[in-house]
């Protein structure tokens, strides 16, 4: 007998598991989540779940109670002897303190992969890990799926006569290289440097960009002062036009309203959290169908570098 599959969501990514599950071809799992009056919260699976395949759909931005939240469901999981427990994580939490950057921090990163392990989990499935190596701080399979699947075919749509792909900063030059190939062109970096967290003191282009359609990629856009620095970096050296394609939209503090103050012609983005506003210049590309297909080729055991493969 074939085993079924059942997806299901925490809170904050609920609008996104109903995309996957449209996608999918499947209604969404009933979770009944009980809020105490002192804090606590208890989810429980409102149907039957032995011996099933499930997968657990779960962003683990701020507040911590969303990851505590998908460690409750997956410890329920386990216990409601489910046959296989897959959590799908759009966007890895804490994923920036994947090591000890100074003495006496934690790698926070790793006590995450720690935490979902000794829950039950058996599986992760991600998008755009701010660094490679947090895949082998877990000891279950970890599919690490890259945004550009999604954003490739469309900067292709754009037709951009002048296309160059530029890197923020020098840490994002593996990503901003890994673009220009798949795309045939040149790419350039933006060197900073930082006095503390959040905040960039000086910048410096390396790479010429005058007359060009420039493409700022990264994964995170958190406060966007980086980035909006960046893009008025690149029109100041001559860019004919400047946009960004960030995988996971933080945007916290003023982000957004740096990005509508910015050069930018627009700011593309997928719906791995989902943005605190509308803005005019943000344009969200949904992973729902990226999401579904890689649930479909879990359940069947289909390899899913396919996905990864540009013609």
């Amino acid at each position: 007998m074939a085993t079924v599959v059942n997806i299901f969501s925490g809170r904050a990514t609920r609008y996104l598991a109903e995309k996957i599950a449209v996608s999918y071809g499947k209604k969404l799992g009933d979770v009944l989540i009980t809020d105490f009056s002192d804090g606590e919260f208890q989810p429980s699976f409102e149907e039957n779940v032995r011996g099933n395949d499930l997968f657990i759909v779960q962003s683990t931005f701020a507040p911590s109670d969303n990851l505590f939240e998908l460690l409750l469901m997956i410890d329920a999981a386990k216990r409601a002897s489910a046959r296989h427990i897959i959590a799908v994580i759009p966007y890895f939490g804490f994923a920036r303190q994947d090591r000890k950057d100074k003495p006496r921090v934690s790698i926070a990163a790793k006590l995450v992969a720690n935490l979902l392990t000794a829950a039950g989990v058996q599986r992760i499935i991600t998008i755009d890990l701010h660094a490679d190596q947090i895949q082998g701080f877990f000891d279950v399979p970890v599919d690490h799926l890259y945004a550009s699947s999604i954003f490739v075919p469309f900067i292709k749509q754009l037709n951009l006569p002048n296309l160059v792909m530029a890197s923020p900063d020098t840490g994002g030059t593996r990503r901003a290289a890994a673009y220009a190939k798949i795309l045939n062109t040149s790419f350039v970096i933006c060197y900073k440097q930082r006095s503390k967290a959040n905040q960039v003191d000086t910048m410096a282009l390396i790479g010429d960009v005058t007359g060009k359609d420039v493409i700022l990629v990264d994964d995170i856009i958190d406060t966007a002062g980086t980035i909006c620095k960046a893009a008025k970096l690149m029109m100041d050296n001559g860019a004919a036009s400047v946009r960004a394609f960030c995988t996971h939209p933080l945007l916290s503090a003023n982000a957004i309203e740096r990005i509508e103050a910015s050069p930018f012609t627009e700011v593309i983005v997928t719906d791995t959290i989902p943005l605190r506003r509308e803005s005019p210049k943000i344009k969200v590309i949904s992973t729902a169908t990226l999401l579904a297909d890689v649930i479909g080729k879990v359940h069947n055991y289909e390899s899913i570098s396919t996905l990864f493969k540009f013609e």
